[in-house]
C-alpha cells in the first residue's frame, strides 16, 4: 500500500514564496508509485488542500486530516517544505509531536533554537564551533549605535535574527550606516544580530542522516556579484554556486569536520544546511547559520549538492521520508 505524504508548504511569513518553490520540485521528484502525495498550504487564512476538482479543502487541525471524496485521509509522514514561521521555528513540529505524526525536520527544540541565529551561534560556540563575535539586539532594549561600536569592530553584518533567507541584511562598512541598517533590519524581525564581518570564502553544506549515518553533501562555494549573498544574489540570479566546490585537502576535511560538528551539537534530524566563512589565512572553518528547513526550488543549492553526490532527487526525498517515519518515537 502506497503511503500518504503531507507535503507542508506555504507559511506565515515573506519566504512564502520561496516555500512554493521548494514544494514544486519535491512533488515532483516524489515516486508517486510508492507516494500518494497531498500538497497542504499552511497560510494566514487557515490549512488548506486544493482537491481534485480545485476546491480548498480546510484541514481538520484535530489530527491534521483531510477529506477527499468523502473519504478522511490520515498521513504516515509530513514532509516540511515551509521557510519561515510556523514550519521551520518548531511551530509546526510540536503539533506534530502532539498529535503523534512524523515529520522530517528537526525536532522542536532544535527548530526552534536555529531559527534564533543569536542562539544557534552561542551553543555551538559552547560546543567547541567556531563563529564570529556578535550582539543580540531587541527593539524593547535597543542598544546605540556608539554601543555596539564600542564592542565589536567594523565591518559588520546587521540581519534579522529569525529566518533564512536573507531579506532585511545589511553589509555595514561605516558608522553612519549602522542606524539605517538596524532600522532595516528591525522592519524584519523584533530581534537583530550584529555579527562581526570575517574574511573569506563562503560555503554552504547540506548535511543528513539516514539509519544513523550523517552524511555530508558536496561542498558548495558562494561568490557573488553584490557585495555579500542577499535576498537577490541567493534568488534573483547575482550569484554563483560551485557545486562541489574548488577547495585544498585541508579546507574539504575543516568544513565536513565542522559541518558533521554542528549537525550533531544541535541534534539535527534529516537535511539541514548550514553556512560557513573559511578564513584562510587563521585555516579555520566559521560557522554563520544552520537552515533546518533549507531550499529545495530549481534555485537552491541543496539539489545541486544530491546531483553531485550521484543521487537523484527521487532517491534523495525517498531516503529523507522514510527516515522519518522510522524514527518517529
Amino acid at each position: 500500500m502506497k503511503k500518504k505524504v503531507a507535503l507542508v508548504t506555504g507559511g506565515l511569513s515573506s519566504e512564502a514564496q520561496v516555500s512554493y518553490k521548494s514544494a514544486k520540485t519535491v512533488m515532483n521528484a516524489l515516486d508517486k508509485n510508492v507516494y500518494d502525495v497531498y500538497l497542504i498550504d499552511i497560510h494566514p487564512t487557515g490549512w488548506w488542500y486544493e482537491n481534485i476538482v480545485g476546491e480548498e479543502v480546510a484541514v481538520n487541525k484535530a489530527d491534521f486530516s483531510i477529506e477527499e471524496g468523502g473519504e478522511k485521509i490520515t498521513f504516515d509522514v509530513a514532509l516540511m517544505c515551509i521557510h519561515g514561521t510556523p514550519g521551520e521555528d518548531g511551530k509546526m513540529q510540536g503539533y506534530f509531536d502532539m498529535i503523534g505524526l512524523p515529520y522530517t525536520s528537526c525536532d522542536t527544540a532544535t527548530s526552534a533554537l536555529t531559527f534564533n541565529k543569536r542562539y544557534t551561534v552561542a551553543v555551538a560556540g559552547f560546543g567547541g564551533v567556531n563563529v564570529a563575535k556578535s550582539l543580540h539586539l531587541f527593539t524593547a532594549s535597543p542598544l546605540s549605535a556608539d554601543h555596539i561600536l564600542a564592542q565589536l569592530k567594523l565591518p559588520v553584518f546587521v540581519k534579522p535574527n529569525n529566518g533564512g533567507s536573507s531579506l532585511g541584511i545589511s553589509k555595514v562598512n561605516t558608522a553612519a550606516e549602522l542606524a539605517p541598517a538596524l532600522e532595516k533590519a528591525f522592519k524584519e524581525d523584533t530581534q537583530v544580530l550584529v555579527e562581526e564581518f570575517i574574511s573569506g570564502r563562503e560555503f554552504t553544506i547540506g548535511v543528513f542522516k539516514s539509519k544513523g549515518v550523517v552524511t555530508v553533501l558536496p561542498i558548495t562555494e558562494i561568490t557573488t556579484e553584490n557585495e555579500f549573498f542577499d535576498f537577490e544574489a541567493k534568488y534573483q540570479g547575482k550569484s554563483k554556486e560551485i557545486t562541489p566546490a574548488i577547495v585544498s585537502e585541508k579546507m574539504f576535511a575543516d568544513l565536513t569536520a565542522a559541518a558533521k560538528k554542528v549537525y550533531s551539537i544541535l541534534n539535527c534530524r534529516g537535511v539541514v544546511r548550514i553556512d560557513f566563512i573559511y578564513d584562510e589565512a587563521a585555516e579555520k572553518a566559521y560557522m554563520l547559520e544552520v537552515n533546518t528547513v533549507p531550499g529545495q526550488s530549481e534555485a537552491s543549492v541543496i539539489p545541486q549538492q544530491v546531483r553531485a553526490l550521484g543521487w537523484n532527487l527521487t532517491d534523495f526525498y525517498a531516503t529523507i521520508v522514510e527516515d522519518a517515519i522510522a524514527n518517529t518515537n
